[in-house]
């Protein structure tokens, strides 16, 4: 009977130990698998995914016309070619200001048409008259003088008489003389500076008339570029001044694809390096890239550290990057992501 009870209190005493040994086996094996898992962490840590979106160039339309949006051609979302009528925009305002330069124009052209042709036949002809009579008239004073001269010298009247003769004589002479330069200045026209002036009010009035037709030139705007309609601001009968942007062409033959990533990236990122990028909009995930600009976004974006050993602030720089080759259905906007 005593053996019987020592054989089953050992056997308890081995069931306790094997449990214990399993234990610690169990507890040996979570340590090591931890562990395991800490060092492949540490030695192969996680990739990074850096996401970005796609850019492109997009180019307003406007003019220096300023007036009411009496038509649209377009909409949004449709493709033009460069050179396609977009808009019309209408202005009785500047109409009414071609009318008026013209009117200018017509005015200065005909000042000039006069300054050039100089005096009409019928005024030279009746300057050459009036010079030919006095001309008639100095003659018949000059002999009377003569006269009174030759009887003042034989005292036969007195020297009253002689000096009226002269002083009627004198005046004869200044009257022809000023009847022979009204002659000439008739014939030869209006003076040089006249006509210079004339032609200077001819040429402004021109330039008037060419600075309205080059504002009218706006009333149809036309798309400075191949590319799709992407916004229309204005509604048709709004008024719009010079200068306001109209609509948003975007250009189709321009993408690039931009990341914001930190300054301890850019060594796995130097000009001209080619990386693969993925566009899940898309469902591609092996588009080649190449990178093409790299630029410090300045100190708005720079990553403070929080502790005071080990890190550093980091800088934020902006990285643009072209498709090697050109990806169907690439558009503004779309995400882009990069291992």
């Amino acid at each position: 009977m005593e053996n019987l009870n020592f054989t089953t209190e050992d056997e308890k005493t081995i069931k306790k130990k094997e449990r214990g040994l399993f234990v610690a086996i169990a507890a040996a094996v979570v340590v090591v698998v931890v562990l395991a898992i800490i060092g492949f962490i540490v030695i192969n840590p996680p990739r990074q995914i850096v996401q970005g979106q796609v850019e492109g160039t997009s180019v307003r339309v406007s003019g220096i016309m300023p007036g009411r949006v009496e038509k649209f051609y377009v909409v949004e979302g449709q493709k033009v070619h460069k050179g396609d009528t977009l808009v019309k925009i209408e202005s009785a305002t500047v109409d009414a200001k071609l009318a008026q330069a013209l009117a200018m124009q017509n005015v200065a052209d005909a000042q000039r048409a006069k300054a050039e042709a100089g005096a009409r036949k019928q005024v030279i002809s009746a300057a050459y008259d009036l010079w030919q009579q006095a001309k008639a008239a100095l003659e018949i004073h000059k002999k009377t003088y003569e006269r009174m001269e030759s009887l003042y010298k034989q005292n036969v009247i007195p020297a009253q008489k002689r000096d009226e003769a002269k002083a009627a004589y004198d005046a004869a002479i200044a009257a022809e003389s000023a009847a022979k330069a009204q002659y000439d200045l008739a014939k030869e026209g209006a003076q040089k500076e006249d006509k210079m002036a004339a032609q200077a009010m001819a040429a402004a009035a021109e330039g008037s008339v060419r600075e309205v037709e080059s504002i009218l030139k706006d009333q149809y705007l036309t798309a400075p570029c191949d590319g799709e309609i992407a916004d229309i601001f204005p509604n048709e009968g709004e008024l719009v001044s010079t200068g306001t942007p109209i609509m948003n062409v975007l250009k189709t033959d321009n993408r690039w694809l931009v990341f914001n990533v930190r300054e301890t990236m850019l060594k796995d990122l130097p000009m001209g390096k080619e990386v693969t990028v993925g566009i899940p909009a898309l469902g591609l995930t092996d588009v080649k890239a190449k990178v093409y600009y790299i630029k410090d976004m300045g100190d708005y974006a720079v990553w403070r550290a929080t502790k005071v050993t080990g890190e550093f602030d980091s800088r934020t720089f902006e990285i643009r990057l072209t498709p090697v080759k050109p990806v169907e259905g690439l558009r503004p906007g779309m995400t882009v992501v990069l291992e």
